[in-house]
């Protein structure tokens, strides 16, 4: 068991640890539970819980959450569309998002898959020097 001080009491009853805890006023807490013999601190239980509350929306202040980003092309997407749908891109990348290229295909275009191909390996070429 710990003292609200931080000072090692030892291995003590339970009954004896829940009576100096009531008589300075405060919790007895289980910390580590699957220890052995389980540790118990006498804290303020409600301040330690908002602690920890506080810890954590600082901790999600401080994480960056990375988004995906789908641009969408088509076989026939004509030169001026790929140049914005390009810029678009780069603009995800450098956002620090990554970014999904999709080629869709509708009605019979799926018969010209080389179209496609040569699409993705077009967008490949032009940002392989940012991704």
């Amino acid at each position: 068991m710990v003292d609200d001080d931080g000072e090692q009491l030892g291995v003590l009853d339970t009954r004896d640890a829940l009576e100096r805890a009531r008589e300075k006023g405060l919790d007895l807490v289980e910390v580590a539970p699957n220890a052995d013999p389980p540790v118990c601190k006498i804290m303020d239980y409600g301040k330690f819980k908002y602690q920890q509350q506080k810890k954590l929306q600082e901790a999600k202040k401080k994480q960056t959450v990375i988004k995906i980003k789908e641009v969408k092309f088509r076989p026939k997407t004509d030169e001026h569309d790929y140049q914005t749908k390009l810029g678009h891109i780069v603009k995800f990348l450098g956002g620090g998002d990554r970014c999904k290229v999709t080629v869709f295909f509708r009605g019979r275009e799926i018969v010209h898959k080389d179209r496609g191909l040569k699409m993705l390996e077009r967008v490949v070429e032009d940002t392989v020097d940012i991704a």
